[in-house]
C-alpha cells in the first residue's frame, strides 16, 4: 500500500524545512519507504474532505490503505515503530527514545511554539515586547538543560533515533532567533542531524515543492 502524506501547497517557512511535514518525510526516509505527497492549499485545509483527515485543519497527515493519521508525533512514532531503524531494538534503549520523542514535543517545544505567536500572531498586541524576554528566558533554561544532558555525546542514548529525530527537528526551529548558537553543543548535535543522508533528501523535497510554487507565483 502507497503512504501519502500532506503538505503545504505554499509553505510558509519558503522550503526552510520547518514545516512539519519535514519530520514525517525525514523518518520515511530513514526507513526506506517511498512515499507520495498530496500538497494542500490554507483554503483546502479547512474543507471538510481535509478535516475528515485532520479535524484541527492542519498539515500533516498519514494515509496508508485504511489508516489515517494525524500530528506529527504520532506519526513519525507510527512510522517508527512498524519500519526497522529508527527504534532500538532493545525494549529499555526503546522505551528512552520514546520518552525523547515525547519530551521534544511537550516540554522543548512548547516554549519555542510561544516565542512563534509571541513574534508573528501577537506582534502587534501592546504586551509583546514585555512577553518576549520571559518567553526567551524559558527557552533558554530547556536549553541549558538539555545541553547539559547531551554533554559531549553525538546522541541522546547511544545511537540515532526518533527521539533525535524529532528533537533536531524541534530546534531547527531556533536557527531564526540566533538563540542555538548561545549552545555550541546543542547547535552541534542539530548539525549532525542535517547531515544525515535521509534529512537531506527530506529537506530537498520541501525545498523543491517551495521553489515550484515560487516560480508559479513569480510568472503569475
Amino acid at each position: 500500500m502507497t503512504i501519502t502524506i500532506t503538505a503545504f501547497e505554499r509553505s510558509p517557512d519558503g522550503g526552510k524545512g520547518l514545516a512539519r511535514d519535514t519530520r514525517v518525510r525525514w523518518a520515511l526516509e530513514e526507513v526506506g519507504q517511498p512515499y507520495d505527497v498530496r500538497l494542500v492549499s490554507f483554503q483546502a485545509m479547512k474543507e471538510p474532505a481535509h478535516l475528515a483527515i485532520h479535524p484541527f485543519g492542519q498539515i500533516p497527515t498519514y494515509e496508508e490503505g485504511d489508516l489515517r493519521l494525524f500530528e506529527s508525533g504520532a506519526i513519525v512514532f507510527h512510522i517508527a515503530e512498524r519500519h526497522a531503524g529508527l527504534l532500538p531494538e532493545d525494549a529499555d534503549a526503546r522505551a528512552r527514545a520514546i520518552t525523547w520523542m515525547f519530551a521534544a514535543l511537550n516540554t522543548v517545544e512548547a516554549p519555542i511554539l510561544e516565542l512563534v505567536i509571541a513574534k508573528f500572531v501577537e506582534g502587534d498586541k501592546p504586551w509583546t515586547q514585555e512577553r518576549l524576554p520571559l518567553v526567551a528566558e524559558r527557552i533558554r533554561t530547556r536549553l541549558r538543560q538539555l545541553s547539559a544532558r547531551l554533554g559531549d555525546a553525538d546522541w541522546l542514548d547511544s545511537a540515532f533515533s526518533a527521539g533525535d529525530l524529532m528533537m533536531v527537528s524541534v530546534l531547527l526551529r531556533l536557527k531564526p532567533s540566533g538563540m542555538l548558537a548561545e549552545f555550541p553543543s546543542l547547535a552541534a548535535y542539530v548539525a549532525r542531524g542535517e547531515a544525515r543522508p535521509a534529512y537531506q533528501r527530506a529537506y530537498a523535497a520541501q525545498a523543491a515543492v517551495a521553489a515550484r510554487a515560487e516560480k508559479v507565483n513569480g510568472g503569475a
